[in-house]
């Protein structure tokens, strides 16, 4: 059952802001929304940062493995000049940043944990123990790693969960009811009228991404869909019908 936003913001400000930075999560408020979707990776050094990718260079300033970084290091980069002269300086984000901006303006939070190669039992007990101090309801943890959300599970059994998936894989109730989740996260694209109907028959939650069509929306919502992250936030509003 899905209880949290319909439309959620992806990686906080979807187009309209540089990914993953506080920046982000402020358009996304500024837009109306009421959850956000952004990706928490772990550090070497155990900090865990707003990051998708493992690489420096596309959204934040440098080059070689994320893996090679500090967070004194990583938050020293630039994560907005990218996007635009408007957000150049705009910093890399603590998960615990990021969560206090949340919290203090009621913004639901879709954490994705998105670990480092071979981190991904650290990287969910880490997040999952970063967010069991959250109020309750406040935050669902997704990830495309079974291994940490079994990790996660383990650490905070009571922290929604939600498996992230590309095509819908032919054991996927199997592995939420393993995973105790509450719903399906599936690529829209890859998604059937047919699975869309069986999961919400199974009784589990079904968002999907990266949804930035508005009648492609509809579609979905029509199949019973209950909720979407959009990088369209000025397409498809946090009221959109």
């Amino acid at each position: 059952m899905w209880s949290f936003p319909r439309i959620i913001a992806h990686r906080g400000g979807g187009t309209l802001a540089p990914e993953n930075t506080l920046a982000a999560l402020r358009c996304g408020l500024a837009h109306g929304f009421r959850g956000v979707e952004f990706d928490v990776m772990a550090l070497p050094d155990g900090a865990l940062v707003l990051m998708h990718d493992t690489e420096l260079g596309r959204t934040v300033s440098g080059s070689g493995p994320v893996a090679d970084q500090t967070f004194a290091s990583l938050s020293a980069a630039d994560a907005g000049a990218w996007f635009s002269a408007e957000f150049a300086g705009e910093p890399v984000p603590s998960f615990a940043q990021a969560a206090q901006f949340c919290i203090e303006h009621q913004l639901w939070m879709n954490v994705e944990i998105k670990p480092l190669p071979g981190t991904e039992v650290a990287t969910g007990r880490w997040v999952a123990q970063a967010c069991a101090g959250l109020p309750a309801g406040a935050v669902l943890l997704s990830s495309f790693s079974t291994e940490a959300l079994r990790a996660a599970q383990a650490v905070a059994p009571n922290s929604a969960r939600g498996l992230l998936v590309e095509p819908v894989p032919p054991d996927w109730h199997q592995q939420l009811d393993q995973l105790a989740a509450v719903s399906l996260h599936a690529q829209a694209g890859a998604l059937t009228a047919a699975q869309a109907s069986a999961v919400k028959r199974a009784g589990f939650g079904l968002m999907c991404y990266t949804v930035n069509d508005p009648a492609q929306a509809r579609t979905l919502f029509d199949w019973g869909v209950d909720a979407i992250c959009t990088d369209r936030l000025d397409l498809i509003t946090p009221d959109f019908q």
